[in-house]
């Protein structure tokens, strides 16, 4: 007879077995970041860097952060949107200044309606996030002049200079940004104030006096922040002691040429490496080629915590090119960065945009403001966890996994400096321990251009001080595309010393004792290394005494149901698509722990969002209200709520467009690049409309317009008004109706698009990229859905 033991361990390729080896030693003692920020030692709620991790209130913190542009939403959406964000594991909320959204015309600055600083960081407050504010003056985020008003880019000034003319405007722009936040900087006064750092400008690279200028001019006008960061990618050269760098790690690159694949940035950042800088983001922008030497640390060996503010969670695309970034790309990344050192996890684009249209331009980067890149109008989802209509991806689902992670484990975690292995291995992975214990990182994920093979025979064989473990104690096949971190030797509930093959997601409190949910690894059988226990004192597994080692297999496959009990603590393992279900958060006020394969976020309850099809809520502790039925469940755990389906999308007749036209091939900018069609292009086009049913509106929070489509480039149209557009890059369009309901109903809504052209010489990924001798342009389905939420306690 097979059993669920032999299976676990029979997991070996064709290719002889190879143990990779590392001994990881005990961390150095960690000192003060040499840093002038933070607050004193003792101080309530301060914040303080350590030359490893950031702590807060004395204690080990490691900060998730996610990037939300405030203006380039709607404001009566911002709490739904934040509270989402918090609901995946986001704790601070960055966001920029775009000063031409501010101040398009000299001398009128405005805070009204979506440029509302105060009410977003007040409503991010309320939320319960933190937030750092990015105050430019020159912010990029792919805006009109990088953020400056035409007016300023005008001026015969050296911008971005300690050029006095310069610093003078500059100083105004603070001022105005401090009579917004007066009163909300976390403080030794106020430990409960929201706004925790500030950075200055972005992507400067070579004028260290003037981004020193800056910090001091923000803090001259009021601003008091406990953190004070920059942009240290590109070699940057930082005010000493001013400002910590933070980094990004992006998957692929819209400002790449059309002509190039998988760029050549993107192995570093799927690799475990201390090295921390990427010399290629924003190197478009620059006058000269970004260069080091060979003995360039790159961030290596700086005295202060590894911080990020831009992990791609996803990419833009330009109209000379388009990338497709694959929501298993964004997860493998961030993992990639957390086995890598990284002591603060931020995410670029977290939450997706759109673009203003001021009342004297448009505001987005192109060709006829002087950038190397046309992008679209409106667009700029950036295929986020987030969307800019506030869907919810797949990969904030499978983020949440790993926050939920830093959230129970992240102040240990943060401790652990990272240990490599030799180079020349087949197989990517690192430890992040102390000598005793630690965490195992593995990554055999790299987006679909450059896949990494299955690699048979693998195991790892971890030396601690005391002890070396082999895990898993037989080899295994390493499946393309898996990711994970792996408990070595941790203490974890009551169990004094645990190593597994699974990732640990959460802890929860429970009146029997504490029970922790584990992700299982894909094709990797679930086994347990336990120490300072005994057998009797097990149940739910297949067991094999070692001595000083019990080595346990759970009885049950991976689900709710798969649940291992050593004394008083349960260990829940749970299958990759049911671990990417599980939600953390505040319901009626007790910390509870929901497990939902679909869309929500936390408002007091659990707030889900309805589905065409029936499904299953699971919770602990129970719900008290809310009208659901309860239905029998898996496991002892959590007590199982029917959730009927509803019906939430009609389709919708797919738009004809009887002429497949092209558009007009131009170069433009400043290196020559492909040039998107311009409104007279579009003016040129005959619209066709897309009937909606105005009776949708009246019962939907939000109505979506989704078209599955094919061309080259497309506008959507209430009316007259442009309301999005898309360069077509393989995925759909996604349009929120509800703000536009009024002019829809007056005067329709219309599209306008060109074609794709046979020989375009447009970069699109070769998985979708269509193999068709004739123009092609065609709308294959459309449909219109409501979003409907509950929320239930």
């Amino acid at each position: 007879m097979t059993t669920n033991f032999d299976k676990a361990q029979s997991q070996t390729g064709d290719q002889a077995p190879r143990t990779r080896r590392v001994r990881v030693p005990r961390a150095p003692v960690v000192g003060n970041a040499p840093l002038d920020m933070g607050h004193e030692e003792g101080v309530p709620g301060g914040i303080r860097l350590t030359k490893r991790y950031v702590e807060r209130d004395g204690r080990p913190w490691f900060p998730v952060m996610g990037e939300y542009h405030f203006s380039r939403d709607l404001p009566e959406r911002w709490e739904t949107e934040l509270r989402k964000m918090k609901a995946g594991g986001i704790g601070i909320v960055a966001t920029y200044l775009l000063w031409i959204v501010h101040e398009e015309v000299r001398g009128e600055v405005r805070w009204d309606g979506h440029r509302d600083l105060r009410r977003f960081v007040e409503t991010a407050d309320r939320v319960g996030l933190k937030v750092l504010i990015r105050i430019g003056p020159w912010a990029h985020g792919e805006t009109r002049n990088g953020g400056f008003p035409d007016w300023l880019q005008a001026l015969p000034i050296a911008h971005r200079t300690n050029d006095p003319g310069y610093l003078e405007l500059a100083r105004g722009w603070y001022a105005a940004i401090e009579e917004q936040v007066r009163g909300l900087f976390h403080s030794e006064h106020d430990p409960a104030g929201p706004v925790i750092g500030v950075q200055v400008d972005n992507e400067l690279y070579d004028q260290p006096d003037h981004l020193g200028r800056l910090r001091a001019l923000a803090e001259e006008v009021g601003m008091r922040a406990p953190l004070w960061v920059a942009t240290g990618w590109g070699g940057a050269e930082l005010p000493k002691g001013a400002l910590l760098p933070v980094y990004a790690g992006y998957s692929d690159g819209f400002w790449e040429e059309s002509t190039t694949g998988w760029p050549h940035f993107g192995v570093m950042h799927f690799t475990f490496t201390t090295v921390r800088d990427d010399l290629s983001v924003g190197a478009d922008l620059r006058d000269a080629p970004v260069s080091a030497g060979n003995e360039a640390a790159l961030g290596a060996d700086d005295p202060w915590p590894f911080a990020t503010c831009e992990l791609g969670g996803g990419m833009q695309v330009a109209y000379h090119r388009r990338p497709l970034v694959d929501p298993e790309d964004v997860s493998a990344l961030a993992l990639t960065k957390l086995g890598s050192g990284s002591a603060w996890q931020g995410y670029y684009l977290y939450h997706g945009a759109t673009q203003v249209v001021g009342a004297l331009s448009t505001t987005q980067e192109s060709h006829a403001t002087g950038y190397p890149n046309d992008l679209p109008v409106r667009d700029y989802d950036f295929f986020a966890p987030l969307g800019a209509e506030g869907g919810e991806r797949a990969h904030f689902h499978r983020l949440r996994r790993q926050h939920l992670l830093l959230d129970a484990f992240g102040p240990t975690i943060a401790t652990y400096p990272t240990v490599l292995p030799q180079g020349g291995d087949t197989v990517r992975w690192a430890v992040r321990g102390d000598g005793e214990r630690g965490y195992l990182f593995v990554n055999n994920q790299q987006p679909a251009l450059a896949a990494l093979a299955d690699v048979d025979g693998v195991r790892f064989e971890v030396e601690f001080s005391e002890r070396t473990v082999t895990v898993p104690s037989a080899p295994f096949t390493l499946r393309s595309g898996v990711h994970a971190a792996w408990p070595l030797r941790q203490r974890l509930g009551g169990i004094p010393a645990l190593t597994a093959t699974a990732q640990p997601i959460t802890r929860i409190d429970t009146p029997r004792g504490p029970v922790i949910l584990f992700a299982a690894t894909e094709g990797v059988g679930v086994e347990l290394q336990l120490e300072g226990v005994t057998a009797d004192t097990v149940r739910g597994a297949e067991l094999r005494d070692e001595g000083d080692v019990l080595i346990a297999v759970p009885t049950s496959a991976p689900g709710l149901g798969a649940e291992v009990v050593v004394g008083d603590t349960t260990l829940v393992f749970l299958d990759p698509a049911t671990a990417d279900a599980v939600w953390k958060g505040e319901v009626d006020g007790r910390e509870s722990v929901v497990v939902w394969r679909g869309s929500g976020w936390f408002d007091g309850g659990f707030r889900y969002v309805a589905q065409a099809h029936d499904g299953v809520l699971d919770v602990f502790p129970p719900l008290r209200g809310g009208g659901l039925t309860e239905v029998p469940g898996e496991g002892t755990v959590f007590t199982r709520y029917a959730v009927p389906g509803e019906d939430v999308s009609v389709p919708v007749p797919a738009p004809v467009f009887d002429i497949a036209a092209l558009a007009p091939v131009r170069t433009g900018g400043s290196v020559g690049r492909l040039s998107a069609p311009d409104d007279d292009d579009f003016a040129a086009l005959a619209p066709v409309e897309v009937p909606v049913d105005d009776a949708l509106f009246d019962d939907a929070e939000r109505l979506l317009l989704r078209l599955d489509w094919t061309g080259d480039a497309v506008r959507v149209y209430a009316g007259d008004r442009l309301i999005a557009d898309q360069f077509w890059y393989g995925r759909d369009v996604e349009v929120d109706l509800a703000p536009y309901r009024e002019e829809i109903r007056a005067s329709g809504l219309w599209l306008r698009a060109f074609a794709w052209a046979p020989d375009s010489g447009v970069y699109v990924d070769p998985r979708v990229r269509p193999d068709a001798s004739a123009p092609v342009l065609q709308v294959r389905e459309a449909s219109l859905t409501a979003v409907r939420s509950r929320s239930v306690r």
